[in-house]
């Protein structure tokens, strides 16, 4: 039963990871209709811009103001990057057919994966210990860590902001009208390039804190670290229905619980595999996703 217990906490944390990087893709895909690719060279990025604050604060020590910093300064760089990709690459696509714009994507990611290796390296780094990882409660086969229970509580509150933002404010109103007809929201006064841009924004400081909160869980960045993390996260918002915040947030949840039992209950081997498989029963059994909702298009 603590395996069960551990591997559930395990799962809870690494999915509150995937949770918030799907929330990225999936804003701007309700927004522009399009998967922004290079959201998780954004992830990337904001790893190395939270290492180098770290490093540059750590005659500072592991204290609740270094790990403020290093968050808020991931989450800006990602927020600056995401708005200068919205506004160079994808705005002056934004009435072009929408392979152009997914040829941009895939542009964009390769680019920042390729200048991040000129700029760093390709050689691994260990992040910075910013928080000391300390027990909470252990048994025989239990272990609940400070930086578990930190990861999980961060994404959960993060999520449920986003949510209040999206649903109870004008600022969401906007969003969610910009969503549903762009060309009517402009003629109703919407301001729609910066509800666009507001909404990279946002979604890349969710990865930006994500980026954060791995580092602390899996101390090890590369350039090529959001290959991997982002796909997944990709996966997570088709399952639970990409434009749907509530699907990326369930969805990102249960790849990360699906992984880890996968791990402990089969082999480590297929964590990679599984959410390639959830990927493909999605598709076949429910292509919107689990909260997605089927649009009729008039030809």
């Amino acid at each position: 039963m603590q395996a069960f217990i551990q591997n559930l906490i395990n799962g809870l944390a690494l999915g509150g990871v995937y949770a918030l990087v799907a929330l990225g893709y999936t804003m701007v895909y309700g927004i522009l209709q399009f998967i922004n690719f290079a959201h998780s060279e954004i992830f990337m990025l904001g790893a190395f811009a939270g290492l180098f604050v770290a490093v540059a604060l750590q005659d500072v020590g592991s204290t609740p103001v270094v790990v403020t910093a290093v968050v808020f300064a991931s989450m800006a760089a990602c927020m600056a990057v995401g708005a200068l990709v919205e506004r160079l690459a994808y705005r002056p696509l934004r009435s072009a057919p929408r392979l152009n714009v997914l040829i941009t994507a895939v542009g964009v990611s390769l680019l920042l994966q390729n200048a991040a290796q000129i700029l760093w390296g390709a050689t691994p780094r260990v992040f910075p210990t910013i928080l000391e990882t300390q027990p909470l409660w252990q048994g025989t086969e239990l272990v609940l860590t400070n930086v578990q229970l930190i990861v999980i509580v961060v994404s959960a509150v993060l999520v449920f902001g986003l949510s209040i933002l999206v649903n109870r404010t004008k600022l969401g109103m906007a969003m969610r009208a910009v969503s549903f007809d762009f060309d009517v929201s402009s003629l109703m006064g919407i301001p729609t390039d910066r509800i666009i841009v507001f909404t990279f924004m946002i979604g890349c400081s969710l990865a930006g804190c994500a980026s954060i909160l791995y580092g602390i869980s899996y101390p090890k960045i590369e350039p090529m670290m959001g290959v991997v993390i982002g796909m997944k996260a990709f996966v997570a918002a088709v399952f639970g229905g990409i434009g749907s915040l509530t699907g990326a947030a369930v969805g990102g949840l249960v790849l990360g619980l699906s992984e880890s039992f996968t791990i402990y209950y089969v082999s480590s081997t297929f964590r990679d595999a599984i959410a390639f498989a959830i990927l493909i029963l999605v598709l076949l059994l429910r292509p919107s996703g689990l909260f997605g909702v089927v649009r009729k298009e008039k030809v």
